[in-house]
């Protein structure tokens, strides 16, 4: 600190264990961290390499598993080295940089997960007219529109927020900089930050969740339409993974911040914070590889000839 308080840096508290437990943590975490990176990296190159996969549905799945990786990146390492140092401080610039790909990143997928369910949508309810309503024109627009969207959104809560004064104490009772446990840091007047951050994610949340369940009403009964079991089977399991992600996504950031901010409890923060930033993205690459017959038909390929490469190259 400065002589006159002004903050320059923030400590992050972290998880509120003894420190003995800390190596144990960063162990989990550091093996949590490097699935991820492995499986959503993973499902990128695989996308890429099989031209099987080369269609708007699969392109939004390998722009959703760099996001994932992305994502984590963003919190997970410096969490990591938190454990074992025991300088806990990050820069207040670092803070707003954090603060800024972490809301960047987690809009952009809100805004991803409702274009993946209108690409569903297409898919099954009107097949004939996919390539005319999916054409690379509209889901490259989709996908850039996402991320335009979700800087929007980064940009306007990190200025927001980091444009209150911090003046007498600067340890975060987080393991990042996120926006509800910096309000309780500021000395100045918080009541806009907070009507912008309820606002704003309320709106993004009721946007990207109608469009999802509209997509899905549809999906339904379209669905229903099909007569033979089998075509049920089929197109109920190419939405499925996409459903189940959709709902662990949105139900984790609706308890996060949608919600007075009196009944905001940092502790409860902290914890629905860990599966959105850390364990989801861990575990969007199994719900949407295993549940993928296309994706496990290319996984196994990609295997198939590393094992002849190995074996030519043996003989």
């Amino acid at each position: 600190m400065h002589n006159d308080s002004t903050i320059i840096e923030f400590v992050l508290m972290g998880f509120p264990v003894p420190e003995e437990l800390e190596i144990i943590l960063f162990l989990l975490f550091l093996a949590i961290y490097l699935f991820t990176l492995v499986g959503n990296l993973g499902i990128v190159g695989l996308i890429r390499m099989d031209t099987r996969l080369h269609n708007p549905m699969y392109y939004f799945l390998s722009v959703l598993s760099f996001l994932d990786a992305c994502y984590s990146s963003v919190v997970t390492p410096k969490m990591l080295v938190n454990c074992l140092v025991g300088n806990k401080s990050i820069s207040f610039s670092g803070c707003a940089t954090q603060m800024l790909f972490f809301i960047t990143f987690g809009t952009t997928e809100c805004f991803l997960l409702a274009a993946m369910a209108y690409d569903r949508y297409v898919a099954i309810s009107i097949p004939l007219l996919y390539t005319a309503f999916m054409s690379p024109r509209i889901y490259v627009s989709l996908i850039i529109g996402s991320y335009i969207g979700g800087l929007l959104h980064g940009l306007l809560h990190t200025t927001a927020t980091f444009s209150l004064s911090f003046c007498r104490f600067n340890e975060i009772r987080h393991f990042f900089c996120d926006i509800p446990p910096l309000l309780t840091l500021s000395c100045s007047d918080t009541h806009i930050n907070e009507l912008l951050l309820f606002n704003f994610v309320s709106a993004i949340e009721v946007v990207t969740v109608l469009i999802v369940l509209v997509s899905y009403g549809y999906i339904l009964a379209a669905i229903l339409r099909i007569r033979s079991a089998q075509g049920r089977r089929k197109a109920f399991s190419t939405c499925a993974s996409h459903l189940a992600g959709v709902t662990i996504y949105h139900s984790t950031i609706l308890a996060a911040y949608v919600r007075p901010s009196s009944s905001y409890a940092l502790e409860h923060g902290m914890v629905v914070s860990l599966f959105y930033t850390v364990l989801i993205p861990m575990m969007n690459p199994v719900i949407y590889s295993l549940r993928n017959k296309d994706v496990k038909d290319a996984f196994k390929k990609v295997l198939e000839k590393h094992f002849q490469n190995e074996t030519y190259k043996k003989q």
